[in-house]
C-alpha cells in the first residue's frame, strides 16, 4: 500500500463516526432506558429511540477505533513508531489534558444550575437535589466523561509498541490473511467474551482506571484497523458480502433488543447475559464492517465539503457534550414534544459547533492544535492531518 496515498473514506468515515455521538448523546435525554439515571433525561421519551440509540451505540464506537487502528499502521508506516508517539502526544493526550477539566467543570456548574432551577427535573436531578439537601454536595466521582476514547487511543499506542518490541506482529499477520467467512464468524467469539465483563448495551468505561473489557473489547477492534491498513485486500474480499453482513447485523441486533426486553432485563441468567453478549458483538462487528465497505464504496473521492467535516468534527466532539447540557437543561421545561426538543438540541449543538470552529478555530493556533499545520489555502492531496481519532 502507497503510505503516502490519501484514505478519503477513512477520513470521511472518522468525520461521520464522530458526528454521529452528537446525535447519540442528544437522544439518550429521550431514552426510555436512560431515563431513571441520565441527568438529562426528558418527560417526554419514546421506545423508538432506544431502538435506533443503541444499534447506532453498537457500532459507532468499534468503528471509531478501527479507524484509529489504521491511521496508527499509517503513521507507523510513514513515522516509525516515534512519529506514532509524537502524533498522539500532540492530538491526542494535549487535547485530553487541555479539555478535559474544562468540560468536567462546565457540565457540574450545569448541573447544578439545573438542579437549583429546573422545574421539570429529571429523575437523576431530583436524587442530587435529595443528595445536596442532606450531605450539602455531590460526592466526586472521577472519570472521563466523554473523553474517554483520548485515554484508551494513548494506551493502544503504548501496546501498539509493546506488541512491536515482542514481535506480536506475526499474530496480527494471521489473523488478516483469514478466510472472509472466518473473520465474520470467528472474530466476534473474542468480543463476545470481553462484553461478557460488563453490560447489555456496554457502558462507556469513563471511570479513571482502565477497565479490562473495554481494553480487550476496543483494543480488537483497534488491531482489526491496524490489520486492514498492513493488508488493504482484507475489506476487498469482504466486498461480496455487504449485503448480508448488513441484514444479518440488523436480525442480529433484533433479536437482541427482544431478548433482553430493549435491553431492560436488569438480572439475567448467565445464559441469558453470554447469549446477549454474543448477539452484541456479532451485530457490532458485522454493522461495523459493513460500514467500512459501504464507506470505500460511497465515501472514497475527494469532498471539499467532507474534507472540511473531517477537519472540524474533533472540534465538534469535544465541545458537544457541554452544549447539550446547556441546552437539554434549559428544554426541560419548554412546552414541546420530545421530537421537537430532540431537533433543536442536534440542531443547535451542530450550528454552534461548527460555526465556533470555522471563525475562532479552523485557522488559529488551537485549530493546528487538533488538526495538524494548516494554511488559508486548500491543502495538499497528500498533507496528512488524519488524527486517528473517529
Amino acid at each position: 500500500m502507497q503510505t503516502g496515498e490519501r484514505f478519503h473514506h477513512m477520513d470521511n468515515l472518522r468525520a461521520l463516526a464522530m458526528l454521529a455521538g452528537v446525535v447519540f448523546h442528544a437522544a439518550l435525554a429521550y431514552s426510555p432506558l436512560m431515563h431513571p439515571i441520565w441527568p438529562l433525561a426528558d418527560a417526554g421519551r419514546s421506545i423508538a429511540v432506544d431502538v435506533v440509540a443503541w444499534f447506532l451505540h453498537l457500532f459507532r464506537m468499534p468503528l471509531f477505533f478501527v479507524v484509529a487502528g489504521f491511521f496508527a499502521a499509517l503513521l507507523v508506516a510513514r513515522r516509525g513508531m516515534a512519529g506514532l508517539f509524537r502524533n498522539r502526544i500532540a492530538r491526542v493526550l494535549l487535547p485530553l489534558v487541555l479539555f478535559l477539566p474544562l468540560v468536567l467543570v462546565s457540565m457540574h456548574w450545569l448541573t447544578m444550575q439545573a438542579v437549583a432551577n429546573a422545574t421539570h427535573p429529571s429523575p437523576a436531578l431530583v436524587w442530587m437535589r435529595d443528595w445536596i439537601e442532606q450531605h450539602g454536595a455531590l460526592p466526586s466521582m472521577p472519570g472521563w466523561a466523554h473523553l474517554w476514547f483520548l485515554f484508551y487511543l494513548l494506551l493502544f499506542t503504548v501496546l501498539t509498541w509493546v506488541a512491536s518490541s515482542l514481535g506480536l506482529r506475526r499474530i496480527g499477520e494471521r489473523i488478516g490473511a483469514l478466510p472472509p467467512l472466518a473473520v465474520i464468524l470467528l472474530f466476534p467469539l473474542p468480543l463476545s467474551l470481553a462484553l461478557t465483563g460488563t453490560t447489555a448495551p456496554w457502558p462507556a468505561p469513563e471511570f479513571v482506571l482502565p477497565s479490562l473489557w473495554a481494553m480487550a473489547f476496543f483494543g480488537l477492534y483497534f488491531a482489526l484497523g491496524y490489520q486492514l491498513f498492513q493488508r488493504h485486500e482484507l475489506l476487498d474480499r469482504l466486498g461480496p458480502l455487504s449485503m448480508p453482513l448488513l441484514v444479518g447485523a440488523v436480525l442480529a441486533y433484533a433479536l437482541l433488543f427482544r431478548l433482553s426486553d430493549g435491553f431492560a432485563l436488569t438480572r439475567p441468567t448467565t445464559l441469558q447475559h453470554a447469549l446477549h453478549a454474543v448477539l452484541e458483538a456479532y451485530a457490532g462487528l458485522w454493522m461495523t464492517l459493513w460500514c467500512l465497505l459501504a464507506g470505500k464504496r460511497w465515501l472514497d473521492r475527494r469532498s471539499s465539503t467532507m474534507r472540511w467535516l473531517a477537519d472540524a468534527s474533533y472540534w465538534t466532539y469535544l465541545v458537544h457534550l457541554p452544549l447539550l447540557f446547556a441546552i437539554q437543561y434549559r428544554l426541560l421545561d419548554a412546552p414541546l414534544h420530545w421530537l421537537e426538543k430532540f431537533a433543536i438540541s442536534v440542531l443547535a449543538t451542530f450550528v454552534v459547533s461548527l460555526v465556533s470552529y470555522q471563525l475562532v478555530v479552523r485557522y488559529t493556533l488551537l485549530g493546528r492544535f487538533l488538526n495538524g499545520n494548516r494554511v488559508g489555502a486548500p491543502t495538499s492531496n497528500h498533507r496528512d492531518t488524519s488524527p486517528g481519532l473517529p
